[in-house]
């Protein structure tokens, strides 16, 4: 046994029994991982200063992205996305307002038959402030009413005499009498007669009583109104032959639960092997309900002071 006195340096400094060469071996190809952080000194725009790396060493080195460690714990998002739907004007506007930020944006599709507004919550810095994600968003579909789907559906359709009889029947209650100023303009501008609900009532009913005749004569009266007699001596619900005015008045609410608008509707009809096939137009419905969307767009404007656009913002909604 050697004492103390006689213990080598080696023997010392590796009382494992290993040695200084063998150490120095295994120090070189040490295992181990180190958290860090690089620094984005370009300071490139839309990336953080710093990111969390960890620095592998060994026989295999590397940097590994450490961010995936954190999701796990993640207590938040990291930021606001998906969009809300609003299923009214207002919850559309209290949405827009509890969320916005000073670069929000309102925007409103017109396409008539389909009219939306949209709040971009985190849309574009203002000038020139940073690019957004715009994926945060709250959305309103104007909601078509079942009545307005129903005379959309059928503008320009065809139909037979006791079909439209019957049409106009069930949907009386959104006929309206012109007023004296409407009266003046339609049937200057159409050079025709305007009907009030009971003229289209009684027109119905001579079309049901004439159901099954033969058309004897149609013809243009001065008025305007066409005029139709049929083979049978009863020819209208009086006897006499029908009168068939030229346009007609709809009030009506395009969108459920919205304000009612007034809207002129043409009334047409076509002899044909001794039937009458009848049909309306809506005149110019898109003038109609893109004034509507453009009114509420201005509202949506006033109730949330963010500025709104006539279009689609030019990011996916995901």
């Amino acid at each position: 046994m050697t004492d103390t006195a006689g213990t080598s340096a080696e023997a010392l400094l590796s009382p494992f029994g290993v040695d200084l060469d063998t150490a120095a071996k295994l120090g070189a190809k040490a295992e181990g991982v180190e958290l860090s952080t690089l620094t984005n000194a370009a300071k490139i725009a839309g990336l953080p200063d710093v990111i969390p790396v960890a620095l592998k060493r060994g026989d295999h080195p590397g940097v590994e992205d450490v961010s995936g460690l954190f999701e796990k714990y993640r207590q938040h998002p990291a930021r606001k996305t998906g969009q809300a739907v609003a299923q009214t004007f207002e919850a559309f506007c209290n949405l827009t307002a509890r969320h916005q930020t000073e670069h929000s944006a309102i925007f409103a599709n017109m396409d008539w038959r389909k009219p939306t507004l949209t709040s971009v919550i985190d849309y574009h810095e203002m000038a020139d402030g940073h690019a957004n994600f715009g994926k945060h968003r709250v959305h309103y579909a104007f909601p078509l009413s079942e009545e307005w789907q129903k005379w959309v559906a059928g503008d320009g359709a065809k139909m037979d005499q006791g079909d439209f009889a019957w049409f106009l029947e069930d949907r009386v209650a959104e006929l309206s009498s012109p007023t004296e100023d409407e009266k003046l303009q339609y049937e200057r501008d159409f050079a025709t007669t305007i009907a009030t609900p009971a003229q289209l009532v009684e027109l119905s009913r001579g079309l049901q009583v004439n159901v099954e005749s033969k058309v004897k004569a149609s013809t243009t009266l001065q008025s305007g109104e066409g005029q139709i007699a049929w083979e049978e001596t009863h020819n209208g619900a009086d006897g006499k032959p029908l009168k068939v005015p030229g346009i007609f008045m709809l009030n009506i609410a395009p969108f459920f639960m919205g304000d009612k608008m007034r809207i002129p509707v043409r009334l047409r009809y076509r002899p044909a092997g001794g039937k009458v096939v009848w049909f309306y137009q809506i005149y110019r419905p898109d003038q109609f309900i893109t004034q509507h969307v453009r009114d509420m767009l201005g509202e949506a404007r006033e109730e949330t002071g963010l500025p709104t656009y006539e279009g689609m913002p030019e990011m996916a909604a995901s």
